[in-house]
């Protein structure tokens, strides 16, 4: 019973986990800004037919 107690006590007290979801949560900022700042730019021009031709090629078999 004391090693399930000790194993629980050092499972609440490691700080590893919180690092991987310090770094998950600014990789999840960072790409939320990156869309909404890159997203006048798809829909517009150049690149945003670009996009679209490369997504035609992707679902269907023949790219023109």
């Amino acid at each position: 019973m004391m090693k399930v107690l000790k194993s629980i006590r050092s499972f609440a007290t490691d700080e590893d986990g919180a690092q991987v979801l310090e770094y998950a949560l600014i990789i999840a900022v960072l790409s939320v800004a990156l869309v909404l700042t890159l997203k006048p730019l798809v829909n517009s021009g150049y690149f945003g037919t670009f996009l679209a031709r490369l997504g035609a090629c992707l679902t269907t078999a023949t790219c023109i």
